[in-house]
């Protein structure tokens, strides 16, 4: 009997220990920056003319972009990236956005590329703001042209943005519904609903936007579970599109890039409307 009380002491104990490990540490399991301030390539390196941007955040941050025009566009993207890596590794989806008769404007979050500070949901958000001021304000972008981008985490910042500021429209890409929900899908054996610090409620920003949208998951995704993308579909309003990815969580717009690039273009084409 002592044994059985000994082992489920013991089992409690590193339990709770990993609670506790969980629960400080989270910032890290959220947040993936590269350490290494370089970047792999850039749109010069592709072949495309580019432009480095510096942008000074409302809390004194600077954060570091690329705008990329497109001859002839019709709108501009504003591109919120996902939790890991940098602008850097988003380079793939120039093609796309050129196809789309898109201008592109990468930035990284605050503690990402070659952005000052260290990411927090609030500083997000803000770093959200600074990036709309620039276009709207520094590029003289009509509110009508810019489309938000977001593909996982920044799905979330960009549908936050949404409740903010009115755009032309909102894309998402493989964005969960939230980090509580998100959180105990990937931990089940923890409490990691109740001991979350962060939020990014995607579900709840996209029922009180009114604008179009556009949600793409695939239901091979192994990061967020596909019943994110079908739930952030429902609770968003008309008019709305979804398109359902193939492959994993990080690839699935590569292998379907025509499918994507022919699906946007028909909706971009009904909602976009420039000045």
């Amino acid at each position: 009997m002592k044994m059985l009380f000994n082992l489920a002491f013991i089992f409690f104990s590193a339990y709770l220990i990993l609670v506790l490990l969980v629960f400080s540490f989270q910032h890290k399991l959220l947040y993936f920056p590269i350490v290494e301030k370089k970047f792999t390539e850039t749109p010069g390196s592709l072949g495309y003319i580019f432009e480095s941007v510096k942008i000074e955040t409302e809390d004194h941050e600077t954060l570091y972009g690329w705008f990329i025009p497109t001859p002839g566009a019709i709108g501009t993207v504003l591109f919120f990236h996902g939790n890991a890596g940098n602008i850097s590794h988003r380079l793939a989806y120039l093609p796309m956005f050129q196809k789309l008769k898109l201008n592109l404007f990468l930035f990284d979050y605050r503690g990402y590329g070659q952005s000052s500070g260290t990411p927090s949901e609030t500083g997000t958000y803000n770093d959200a703001l600074a990036t709309w001021d620039y276009l709207t304000e520094t590029r003289d972008i009509p509110s009508t042209e810019i489309v938000l981008y977001g593909e996982s985490l920044g799905g979330a910042i960009a549908s936050w943005l949404a409740t903010q500021r009115h755009s032309a429209m909102l894309i998402l890409a493989s964005t969960f519904t939230s980090i509580p929900e998100l959180a105990q899908a990937i931990y089940p054996f923890l409490p990691a609903r109740w001991i979350a610090r962060f939020e990014y409620n995607t579900l709840a920003n996209l029922k009180s936007i009114d604008l179009p949208v556009f949600i793409a998951h695939s239901p091979h995704d192994e990061i967020v579970p596909f019943e994110n993308g079908e739930r952030l579909f429902q609770a968003a309003n008309e008019p709305k599109q979804f398109l359902a990815l193939a492959n994993g969580h990080n690839d699935g717009f590569i292998f379907m890039r025509e499918e994507w690039i022919d699906t946007l273009d028909v909706f971009i084409g009904a909602h976009l409307k420039t000045e």
